[in-house]
């Protein structure tokens, strides 16, 4: 049985189980209760940065939010459930913050699979997830209570082929794919279709599985076609040891990567192996838009530490959940879900957000340029230039 289809059983079983138990009771809206809002992430496990960062920034709006007084008159209270960095794990922590918690919305998760877990389970039971940085298109198809507040893997794989191709004037590439990630498989298909659709060739694909360690084979056989670059749509836990073996291999092209190499990790493994490779990410620290440095000086006061796009990402998803709460008076789900769909303006950090018909936001992409150890914004794509 796959990962997948155990998830989608354990959903299905999660909702029986609910039914059973009498269904989902009426959320809390007593005029002096507070808001209560689930969050799911990784916040142990293999990707647990993701988790731990997307849960600073979910706090750091809750803190700001309720120090102007909440809305609605109302304090906002987040629940945090660790998935382990597991599907199986995701589908029972939004089972609990639903079913046992109440919660009125869902924040999360970061990783497309474990997002495609809970995802269903929210939708039968209508009650909206956000989530902050799942890329996957799938996500958001999973129902119309479902959306995500980054751009998905459709539009970042033709930010990566096109930068690839016309940026780097790159014409022959490999690529490494973790086979087992919705998110990795994903973004390789869009690259392809977009790399080849220009005019360039895929010289060569192998693949790995989240938790390996020895890629030595697969370079091998990438280094023997000579490419130009390697696209590597994977996490970081996997890109940093892909690197430094690759380098080891004397495998000196650049590496492509996602906003999936977005950890602090990435060059605490990876070090100066990385030099040279780029990756597509939400939004940049080093922007000098207003709204970008006033989140990073106070994310920056609070934790001591420069926030990365998971930090902002769930900064953004907290408060554009707080903002159609408010649009709608009302902490009803299906009224949240109303206002969240109708979203047409909102600032946030990543970007100006307006939903589209399939809870999709239209963004721009950032692309980060790893130079002397270091990450450096490179460029900016727009939608619209694509």
């Amino acid at each position: 049985m796959t990962r997948r289809r155990r998830c989608q059983l354990l959903g299905i079983w999660s909702l029986l189980g609910c039914m059973l138990l009498g269904g989902c009771a009426p959320r809390n809206t007593d005029a002096g209760a507070e808001i209560l809002i689930g969050e799911y992430a990784s916040m142990t496990g293999t990707t647990a940065t993701y988790g731990q960062s997307g849960h600073k920034g979910t706090m750091l709006a809750v803190e700001e939010i309720n120090a102007k007084g909440g809305i609605l008159g109302k304090k906002i209270k987040v629940l945090t459930e660790d998935t382990q960095s597991k599907p199986e794990e995701a589908a029972s922590a939004v089972n609990k913050l639903i079913n046992k918690n109440r919660v009125v919305a869902v924040l999360g998760e970061f990783a497309s699979s474990r997002s495609l877990a809970g995802a269903p389970i929210c939708q039968a039971s209508r009650i909206p997830m956000l989530s902050p940085g799942s890329t996957n298109p799938e996500v958001t198809q999973k129902g119309d209570y479902i959306f995500r507040n980054c751009f998905v893997d459709s539009f970042q794989g033709q930010v990566l082929a096109k930068f690839a191709f016309h940026s780097l004037k790159l014409r022959k590439v490999a690529i490494l794919t973790d086979v087992k990630n919705d998110y990795s498989v994903g973004l390789t298909q869009y690259f392809k279709e977009t790399f080849i659709k220009l005019g360039g060739e895929i010289v060569e694909e192998q693949s790995y599985t989240e938790g390996d360690t020895d890629f030595k084979g697969q370079l091998t056989a990438i280094k023997q076609k000579n490419p130009e670059a390697v696209l590597l749509p994977g996490y970081y836990t996997e890109a940093a040891l892909v690197l430094k073996q690759a380098r080891a291999l004397r495998i000196t092209v650049p590496f492509l990567g996602g906003d999936g190499w977005d950890s602090d990790q990435l060059l605490a493994v990876g070090g100066s192996d990385l030099n040279g490779c780029y990756f597509s990410n939400h939004y940049s620290a080093d922007s000098e838009a207003p709204v970008v440095q006033d989140f990073v000086a106070a994310y920056k006061n609070k934790y001591h530490e420069t926030p990365n796009a998971m930090a902002a990402l769930s900064y953004d998803g907290l408060n554009l959940l707080a903002d159609a709460i408010v649009r709608a008076n009302s902490t009803d789900p299906a009224k949240i879900r109303d206002a969240l769909a109708q979203t047409k303006d909102f600032q946030g950090v990543t970007g100006r957000i307006a939903m589209d018909a399939h809870r999709n936001p239209n963004k721009s992409a950032a692309i980060l340029q790893i130079k002397d150890a270091k990450i450096h914004f490179f460029e900016t794509v727009e939608p619209d230039l694509l």
